[in-house]
């Protein structure tokens, strides 16, 4: 089950988090209310994502969880920003 939400994560992590949500407690031990994780499932899937997995609820964040959060990041801004490269190359885009 562990490695199934794994290769979720990998291509759809925004499903994964709504999976989480639903059949585990980690995103209500991590967050307190429900804004801040819904924007995240939105705006920052990955980031949300390597949060919630990285928070221990007695110490919360150490040094290392801070670096698995600053990569699910820059995976966002990765993604948002390679769309904005390619839209030009869209099918049936091209320039004439």
């Amino acid at each position: 089950m562990v490695c199934l939400l794994a290769l979720l994560a990998g291509f759809a992590p925004r499903i994964a988090l709504v999976l989480l949500w639903i059949f585990t407690p980690l995103v209500n031990i991590t967050f307190n209310g429900w804004i801040i994780p819904l924007l995240g499932v939105i705006f920052l899937p990955y980031t949300t994502l390597f949060y919630m997995l990285a928070y221990s609820p007695t110490s919360g964040l150490s040094l290392i969880g801070w670096l698995v959060v600053l990569m699910g990041l820059f995976l966002d801004l990765g993604h948002t920003y390679s769309g904005y490269l390619n839209k030009d190359q869209a099918p049936g885009m091209s320039a004439a």
